[in-house]
């Protein structure tokens, strides 16, 4: 055996160890994930073999591989295989960061040119969808540490503010800042930075029916003073 192929044996495994450990440190993580934010798991083994969103998770990273190699109709295959077992459609084109916990994860869907950040949160019936309307950026963008509540659509190729709540079952059609809790249908932010934002005072609303009968009390008294 020649130095050259020594040298080339010894790269490959070189390199296949590296791989092999960031593989582990990757798995270590999503386990993790699972631990800190499920508290109805209650070992690292239930979380590896139970958890739908962590199989959903590591279907899409060898299906986001092959779609980024070119590889479009086996990325489809392995994304649909991964539908079928778990319930949740991720597309091979979206690109997902590192912590993201997927729970529950029934019905949940993300479209091809959507983007969610680190440390992120979908609960189950989520859809990262788009309008119909748009093409080219089509599906929303998630920043970091960003929580979708269960049943929550988000539509639109805008982007979510990191640090942001969204409430479950709300409609999110446009863009929303950082750190802040949005609710409704369409959705709007009511908390910013911890405190409430919204302006209607719901104990000191003005009555309509006691402003209408105070101006007829003023009407009757003008009357009553022209009478005299």
């Amino acid at each position: 055996m020649s130095k050259i192929q020594i040298t080339i044996e010894a790269s490959l495994a070189h390199d296949l160890a590296k791989s092999l450990e960031k593989l582990k440190n990757e798995l270590k993580n999503d386990i993790k994930c699972v631990r800190e934010r499920d508290p109805a798991t209650k070992s690292d083994f239930e979380a590896a073999l139970l958890t739908p969103g962590l199989y959903a998770i590591w279907g899409h990273r060898i299906s986001h591989k092959l779609y980024g190699n070119g590889h479009f109709t086996s990325a489809r295959a392995v994304s649909q295989a991964a539908k079928l077992l778990t319930g949740i459609e991720i597309h091979p084109g979206a690109r997902l960061g590192r912590g993201l916990f997927i729970d529950h994860g029934a019905a949940v869907v993300i479209g091809e040119t959507a983007v969610v950040g680190d440390d992120c949160t979908i609960y189950q019936g989520v859809t990262l969808g788009g309008t119909g309307k748009e093409t080219g950026k089509r599906h929303p963008t998630l920043g970091d540490r960003v929580t979708v509540g269960a049943g929550a659509k988000v539509l639109g190729g805008f982007e979510i503010g990191s640090g942001t709540k969204i409430a479950a079952n709300a409609v999110v059609l446009s863009p929303l800042p950082e750190n802040c809790t949005a609710v409704g249908i369409p959705a709007r932010p009511v908390r910013m930075n911890g405190m409430r934002i919204d302006s209607l005072d719901q104990v000191h609303i003005p009555d309509p029916i006691a402003q209408e009968l105070c101006q007829i009390k003023k009407r009757l008294s003008m009357l009553e003073e022209t009478k005299n």
